[in-house]
């Protein structure tokens, strides 16, 4: 199985006003995010708007990626449906267009099971021949993935990791200690990357490091490297731009942080709606106040 550890950005889709993916624009975040140094890339995560997305959009993002990384670091792409059979589909697609891994997101309409919630994520992993990430986050979805759900999960020959993105750093410690070296934890933007590294995380998926990808490497290499003084300094600095984002809708935070640096991805799929100009100005500070 692949290693995949680090910052691994979650894309924004830049949509145009007619709902054309804006192709350029994403190659060329990615062409820049990679020489930041990021050690993978991950179209089609909650800042991607997956939900907002038509499956024509969602595969020209995952393409548009593949062919921007060229190699150079792992694609892990995003897989979300209230279906498991298009979900499937999906990530038997994705691996063909030459994506390294998927992310795996279950959306749901009515409330399902334990038992159906595993079966939706093990016939995922069972469709292809390369690395699943489960995901959960249980702010936004019906279905969690309880503590047992994820221990048996890791025992797929495929899932060797999980990106929870709850707001609970002990239930990552109790995945640690339930699930030992089966599978890997990746921390969430709504968790402070330094703690999740700390207590034996691997890395972080998350939005915010598409606006500040060198400063987000930086703390995961102090991390590896065990200067934690030096990371909560960091981390310190960096948390600013999290209780941000934490006040607005976060896809619109980030496309309007890449505006603020000179990338048009456009604004959020209706109905969502872009930040305002005072809101905008508090995200441009916060990026100053980094830079």
């Amino acid at each position: 199985m692949a290693d995949f550890h680090g910052v691994f950005p979650y894309l924004v889709s830049p949509v145009d006003p007619a709902g054309h993916i804006r192709t350029e624009v994403l190659g060329r975040l990615c062409d820049d995010l990679i020489k930041a140094g990021v050690h993978g890339l991950t179209p089609l995560g909650s800042t991607g708007e997956f939900a907002y997305l038509n499956n024509a959009q969602r595969a020209t993002v995952v393409q548009t990626t593949i062919e921007a990384a060229q190699g150079r670091v792992p694609v892990v792409a995003g897989v979300a449906s209230t279906s498991t059979a298009d979900a499937v589909a999906q990530a038997r697609a994705y691996q063909k267009r030459g994506a390294n891994g998927i992310l795996a997101i279950m959306e749901a309409y009515f409330p399902v099971g334990d038992a159906q919630v595993e079966s939706y994520f093990r016939a995922i992993a069972d469709a292809v021949d390369i690395p699943v990430v489960i995901y959960t986050n249980p702010n936004f979805q019906r279905s969690d993935l309880t503590l047992d759900v994820i221990a048996r999960l890791a025992e797929h020959p495929r899932i060797g990791y999980i990106k929870d993105a709850s707001t609970n750093t002990g239930r990552l410690l109790s995945i640690i200690n339930r699930c030992g070296d089966s599978i890997k934890v990746f921390a969430a933007s709504a968790h402070i990357p330094a703690a999740v590294m700390m207590i034996g995380g691997v890395g972080w998926m998350a939005g915010p490091a598409c606006i500040i990808p060198r400063q987000s490497v930086e703390l995961y290499n102090l991390c590896r490297r065990t200067r934690w003084d030096e990371a909560m300094v960091l981390q310190r600095k960096l948390w600013r731009i999290n209780e941000a984002f934490a006040r607005f809708n976060l896809a619109a935070c980030i496309k309007a942080g890449l505006a603020f640096q000179g990338y048009d991805v456009g604004d959020p799929v209706p109905p969502q709606a872009p930040l305002t100009v005072e809101q905008r100005n508090v995200i441009e500070a916060a990026l100053r106040d980094l830079s």
